[in-house]
């Protein structure tokens, strides 16, 4: 089967949780998790969970891992804490817990983001893979980060992953 025919059984509505990684943001103030809130729901995917927790390595280890362990979860998008900051354990923590990696993921990320914002692109550790039977994808806090990924990674694939990773 060709990548247009499983394209063909991407599925339509994901079940989602988002996770804003942040020691300054609150629900009111994030913007970008509000942006990955509202992409989702406008194409038709369902937002289950939706929280901002802190920069702590246990936090998120144990956040995301009640996530996956929620059979209703069927994908994990994060943002924030994937810089080379002292406080940026968000990229090391997923890669930690991850079944398998999608390398192309973050290569495609830094060379998109390479076209907008030049060479700073290499300071960005975003990841995606499985944990589990579920999708994670771990972006960078920005919110020009975000729209970006969002736009030309996420949203045209994240239907795709769902089907493949339980297929």
């Amino acid at each position: 089967m060709g990548y247009r025919e499983h394209k063909k059984h991407a599925v339509k509505n994901v079940n989602c949780a988002v996770l804003t990684v942040s020691s300054t943001r609150t629900k009111e103030t994030d913007e970008s998790g509000k942006f990955i809130l509202s992409e989702l729901e406008k194409n038709n995917h369902n937002v289950i969970f939706y929280e901002v927790i802190r920069d702590d390595k246990k936090m998120i280890r144990d956040t995301i891992m009640k996530l996956v362990y929620n059979e209703n979860i069927q994908a994990i998008i994060s943002n924030g804490g994937t810089g080379i900051g002292k406080k940026d354990f968000t990229a090391d923590t997923v890669e930690e817990l991850l079944d398998k990696r999608l390398e192309g993921f973050g290569e495609i990320f830094r060379y998109l983001s390479y076209k907008e914002i030049g060479s700073a692109s290499i300071m960005s550790r975003a990841v995606a893979g499985v944990i589990k039977n579920t999708i994670i994808i771990s972006l960078p806090g920005s919110i020009g980060a975000v729209k970006l990924a969002m736009k030309k990674i996420v949203i045209p694939e994240l239907g795709h992953m769902v089907w493949e990773v339980n297929r």
